[in-house]
């Protein structure tokens, strides 16, 4: 076999391939003969039709299967003998047979970009700590016994700072309602029924806390509102609406008391002692993930800043769109209208464009270091990922693993194990310093 590469610019190379007489005549022949011995031709009893005659009516049909089988085997032997990394082939063209049974053809591929290795070993990194304090288990506490709260009315006085309010309110600019003006607000921005408000400063809209002060039930109050420049909607920038507030009931909030039938509700037949373990659990376990999280940010940080290098057009093109798709659906998730989508479709595109780059040079770099160190990912890594994929989307390994295969998403799993065994390889490579601080974490409720 004969191989000759041109390289061209952004990381783009065209193979010119050619096929010995004697390799295509022998797969031929093989391929020939498989179709004599199944073809029906007049005259002939089955598998005893003359060769030139298999080949005169079935040259086309043998032609395209020895090109499927010949194409595919000598690309990939072309691309291990010239030591080229591959990204993916754009095109193969220009297949041509010669007279003496010789086959050449053209392929084009992106290529990975070249670039220097830094010393990648003993990176320094600054950890978050896990160790969990009684003040973080505390604040947990706290935040259970305010979801756990009860709201009792308060009839006989105004509205106070920290109360919860019950309002029906409509906000109108310039007598027309803002409903009109910009329908594709947010409710609350346009107005509600029996909307619950907490009386905190700067808390809703701008100033709108502070004028209903003191307002007490069944009373009808005139709430300004100025919208500030950066306010999300176009419609609204600049403008003073007027709401129509009615006050209909006064709620106050009430912890429940720090005991053991506090800590009952939320694990049945626990203490208040065994709630507090439970949560400092919780919180260990999400200050582990934490410190993985740290650990995977500050590797990829330190490599990206002393590695530079042009990544190729075609492939940073792709994941832009696959970025952006991506951005679309989040935002649609979260309710966010596709006229809203449009209008901020320039600066989503920048976002999808440098969340793409990110993925793209990481990946490159992360491929690199696994090649360098042989970091290969076996069947035992392919079925331990599945195993535990399996258990948090609660269905079982076999099922998972048919939808995966039934979806071609078997080459993403394995790149995603690769890549996490090599940022693993780069952590416990790493020189550590766990005296960082880390926030505390969010605790919504022990495990049950």
């Amino acid at each position: 076999m004969k191989v000759e590469v041109e390289n061209q610019p952004h990381c783009v190379a065209t193979l010119k391939i050619e096929l010995p007489p004697e390799q295509v005549a022998k797969e031929w022949d093989a391929i020939a003969n498989s179709f004599a011995a199944q073809a029906r031709i007049p005259g002939y009893r089955p598998g005893k039709a003359p060769r030139r005659v298999i080949e005169a009516k079935f040259r086309k049909d043998i032609q395209d299967e020895l090109t499927k089988k010949l194409v595919s085997k000598s690309y990939h032997e072309a691309i291990a003998e010239k030591q080229l990394r591959v990204v993916s082939l754009t095109n193969l063209e220009d297949v041509e047979f010669g007279d003496d049974r010789s086959m050449r053809f053209r392929a084009t591929v992106v290529t990975a970009p070249e670039f220097e290795l830094p010393d990648y070993k003993g990176i320094p990194l600054q950890l978050p700590d896990t160790k969990v304090t009684e003040a973080e288990v505390d604040a947990a506490v706290e935040r259970l016994r305010e979801q756990s709260a009860d709201f009792v009315d308060v009839p006989e006085r105004g509205l106070e700072l920290e109360d919860f309010a019950v309002i029906d309110f409509e906000g109108t600019i310039d007598g027309k309602p803002i409903a009109e003006l910009a329908p594709a607000a947010s409710k609350n921005l346009l107005g509600g029924k029996k909307f619950w408000l907490r009386l905190a400063p700067d808390n809703f809209l701008p100033r709108f806390v502070e004028q209903v002060i003191g307002q007490k039930p069944n009373e009808t109050r005139t709430v300004k509102v100025e919208f500030p420049a950066d306010v999300p909607v176009a419609e609204l920038v600049g403008k003073t609406a007027e709401y129509s507030v009615t006050l209909l009931e006064i709620k106050q909030r009430v912890l429940p008391p720090r005991d053991d039938a506090f800590a009952a509700k939320w694990m049945p037949e626990k203490t208040l002692p065994e709630l507090r373990q439970a949560l400092e659990h919780q919180i260990e376990h999400e200050k582990g993930h934490e410190q993985e999280r740290a650990r995977e940010g500050q590797v990829i940080k330190f490599l990206s800043e002393r590695i530079q290098f042009e990544l190729p057009p075609a492939l940073l093109k792709h994941e832009t769109r696959n970025a952006l798709a991506e951005l679309v659906q989040r935002n649609r998730e979260r309710g966010v209208p596709d006229e809203a989508l449009k209008e901020k479709e320039e600066e989503l595109i920048r976002v999808a464009g440098g969340l793409a780059a990110h993925r793209l040079k990481t990946n490159f770099i992360l491929h690199r270091i696994a090649e360098q160190e042989k970091i290969q990912v076996t069947r035992a890594d392919i079925d331990e990922r599945i195993r535990h994929q399996a258990m948090h989307h609660n269905v079982t390994p076999e099922k998972l693993r048919q939808d995966i295969e039934q979806h071609d998403g078997m080459n993403s799993l394995v790149e995603q194990i690769l890549l996490a065994k090599t940022i693993d390889f780069l952590g416990s490579n790493a020189t550590i310093d766990s005296t960082a601080a880390t926030p505390v974490p969010e605790v919504s409720a022990a495990s049950k």
